[in-house]
């Protein structure tokens, strides 16, 4: 009640002082335009004095137009509480963290060309959205919620839907992982589980090393944690050892960062020797791994290659992160961290400080679609529809553009080396004007400097667009070209 605050006094007649506690309140927003105050017989109960007080106050007020009444139905408040002449206008920039800083500086949504209706742009390397099973994974939403639906739609566990874990357990297990003493931590895809594990296991300064190039989001996400990147090259079989030995000796480093199968940008599988190798390496010098698992199931020819966390058998310093994203259903965010047990339990805790637990429906629904086989399926399907797709880029590639080497083995994207002055952000400004646009190798560096390499992303595009895309590339760089040699 409005009046509980207030403490009457003996020097101002007590009608006045209704009157100013009531006008204080709605000037304050106490009491809002059109509500209903207490009847003058409770006001004079609870304050202790008589109602013809209260009556003088409400009348006093009515007078002022500062109240009105209805008959039979009470008083309330006519007027609406005023803000304050004062404007804050706070400098949000300004008040920036370095965390806040690097990730809006980094942010290449917004710092890099953006992408205009009728563009071809090859910058994405999302799935084709026209081949995901939407009936099937219907069919799974249903049943499942015919089977858990209160459970789903409370609160679950920050680990994860137990289900989906052992799933999983039984997924890694096939990959050749020895998965006794090893645990899982369901994440919001695998954006969610690095940085779960940077804030866990780094401090500021701290040295990673990891391919060059590589993963760009991975970059500005150890740069925001105020992490040294130490990037180490690459060659077609993976990471080079000896530069990964020196490098090792050099830095002391927290971590190794590694991507051994379709490594991001370049879509290279490592090598069942150089895995081996660079496993021994670990071993050796006692560092920990954070292996990506990007794209492992996406493989065109051969068979597949282990990684690197089903070498380690009963040690526990590779940390792999999963995700199936990048084929299937990404806007689920569904990820995963497997790792020692011990360290599964620190982050689960870390998860639970971060977000209490990654969505419980979306995790059943994965799990029932999963369960019915649909994935299998479903994989061998896009797996033959991406492979023809590559297929047909590698072969438009080689027709239309003069290059100096190509990567790739696999994945949703191809990375292309040309001559050595070509500048690919000038490359880029010029296609950009012509309606084309693609990711210059200099976002995947860690020394961010620029670069005569670019990326191809061409999942979702038509071949009419791929064949147009690359002519006009083609020309651009045939163009610069000539420039160059023209200069000299």
């Amino acid at each position: 009640m409005v009046f509980s605050t207030l403490v009457l006094n003996d020097e101002t007649p007590i009608y006045e002082q209704i009157e100013q506690h009531l006008e204080k309140a709605i000037k304050v927003g106490a009491l809002i335009k059109d509500s209903k105050l207490p009847s003058t017989r409770e006001v004079s109960t609870v304050l202790g004095v008589s109602r013809n007080t209260v009556l003088t106050a409400y009348e006093n007020l009515e007078s002022r137009g500062i109240i009105y009444s209805i008959k039979g139905k009470g008083s309330f408040v006519k007027l609406e509480a005023k803000n304050k002449d004062e404007v804050v206008l706070l400098n949000w920039k300004e008040r920036m963290s370095d965390y806040g800083k690097t990730c809006e500086t980094m942010d290449i949504i917004k710092t890099e060309y953006r992408y205009e209706k009728g563009m071809i742009s090859f910058k994405s390397i999302a799935p084709e959205g026209s081949l995901f099973d939407v009936e099937e994974f219907k069919r799974a939403f249903l049943e499942i919620m015919a089977l858990e639906g209160e459970k789903l739609l409370n609160y679950g566990y920050a680990k994860g839907y137990r289900s989906l874990i052992d799933y999983l357990m039984q997924y890694m297990a096939g990959k050749g992982v020895d998965i006794k003493g090893k645990d899982i931590l369901i994440t919001n895809g695998f954006t969610e589980g690095l940085d779960i594990l940077l804030s866990t296991y780094t401090r500021p300064g701290d040295v990673i090393l990891c391919e060059e190039p590589t993963h760009h989001t991975t970059i500005k996400m150890m740069r925001a944690y105020g992490i040294k990147i130490v990037g180490i090259p690459i060659d077609k079989q993976g990471v080079k050892l000896k530069e990964l030995e020196a490098a090792i000796k050099t830095y002391a480093p927290k971590w190794v960062y590694l991507t051994p199968s379709y490594q991001n940008p370049t879509g290279i599988v490592m090598s069942g020797e150089r895995r081996r190798a660079v496993y021994n390496l670990l071993c050796q010098y006692e560092v920990p791994c954070m292996e990506d698992g990007f794209n492992e199931e996406l493989l065109y020819s051969g068979s597949h290659v282990m990684p690197l966390i089903a070498l380690e058998g009963s040690s526990n310093h590779i940390i792999y992160l999963g995700s199936l994203s990048k084929i299937l259903f990404p806007g689920l965010r569904l990820g995963w961290i497997m790792a020692d047990k011990a360290c599964i339990d620190t982050l689960e805790s870390v998860k639970r400080a971060k977000n209490i637990h990654t969505s419980f429906l979306d995790q059943a629904v994965f799990m029932q679609y999963m369960k019915s086989g649909a994935f299998e399926r479903y994989v061998k399907k896009v797996k033959k529809y991406y492979r023809d797709k590559y297929l047909f880029v590698k072969a438009h590639i080689k027709k239309y553009i003069p290059y100096q080497k190509l990567w790739g083995e696999g994945g949703l994207h191809i990375y292309i080396d040309l001559a050595e002055e070509i500048d690919t952000r000038e490359l880029l400004r010029r296609c950009y004007a012509r309606g084309v646009l693609f990711m210059p190798g200099d976002i995947f560096r860690t020394d961010g400097q620029r670069t005569s390499g670019l990326r191809l992303g061409f999942a979702r595009l038509q071949d009419e667009e791929i064949i147009k895309g690359l002519k006009i590339l083609g020309e651009e760089i045939q163009t610069l070209l000539k420039q160059t040699n023209h200069c000299k």
